[in-house]
């Protein structure tokens, strides 16, 4: 099955809208194919503002109705406490919410980005996708990341290499509680990063210290700018550190 026979089976549909690559490709077909479709971003602490700025660029570019749902993430029990398996807890908040709206806006049948690529096996976000009967339409249409972003050039979309984000969320490690001052100082640290124009790396924090994991072409800028970098980054973190294993 290709994306026009899947939206031949499913014409009305609503879509969960991140503002990355895959979901973006998702609801560029999706307005394309389906008779009647629907975009929902929710906009929890986890998200950086710039995620949120690049769904409503492509919603408008493409005159795509979105909604915007905002969530209290942290009050979703077993997020601040940061367990091995958080991002069920997480997925499942953000899809309900999702759920809901969409049913409320006579919608029934809810799809995600997930494409071929990614391993179900290591993600517990998938479990909470398949309770809630998310259907994946780049994964059942055996859509890979580098076929996505191929496709998606030729589309002309600006998202096509637009590097994989994975939420603020993230930068802290496993058990460790996670706070709106914590993921606040992540996602200021990186935005200093992104206005020296690097991308594709990483803030890594762990009790107040920040590690920088960069691709391996950034490291000598870092090094040629480290003054400047401490600066900025000491306002957020007691440490800054560089990691060597560099990002692939």
């Amino acid at each position: 099955m290709n994306l026009q026979e899947f939206f031949l089976l499913h014409p009305k549909v609503a879509i969960a809208f991140s503002g990355g690559a895959d979901s973006a490709f998702l609801l560029y077909t999706a307005r394309k194919y389906a008779k009647e479709v629907q975009a929902y971003y929710v906009k929890s602490e986890f998200q950086p503002e710039f995620e949120m700025q690049d769904a409503l660029r492509f919603a408008e570019e493409f005159d795509i109705q979105m909604k915007i749902l905002h969530l209290d993430i942290l009050s979703v029990p077993c997020v601040r406490e940061n367990p091995s398996d958080r991002c069920y807890y997480c997925k499942k908040a953000i899809f309900d919410a999702i759920v809901k709206e969409a049913a409320a806006d006579g919608f029934t049948v809810l799809l995600d980005g997930t494409n071929a690529s990614d391993d179900a096996e290591d993600r517990p976000g998938m479990r909470a996708l398949k309770e809630l009967s998310v259907l994946s339409p780049l994964r059942e249409c055996g859509l890979r990341k580098e076929q996505i972003r191929k496709l998606s050039k030729a589309a002309g979309l600006f998202t096509w290499d637009k590097p994989a984000y994975a939420c603020l969320a993230t930068r802290i490690p496993t058990q460790e509680c996670i706070t709106k001052d914590k993921l606040y100082a992540v996602e200021s640290a990186e935005n200093y990063l992104f206005s020296l124009g690097l991308a594709d790396f990483r803030v890594r924090s762990s009790d107040g210290h920040a590690r920088l994991q960069m691709q391996e072409g950034q490291i000598e800028f870092m090094l040629l700018h480290r003054k400047d970098i401490l600066d900025k980054l000491k306002q957020y973190y007691k440490t800054v550190s560089l990691d060597l294993e560099v990002r692939e």
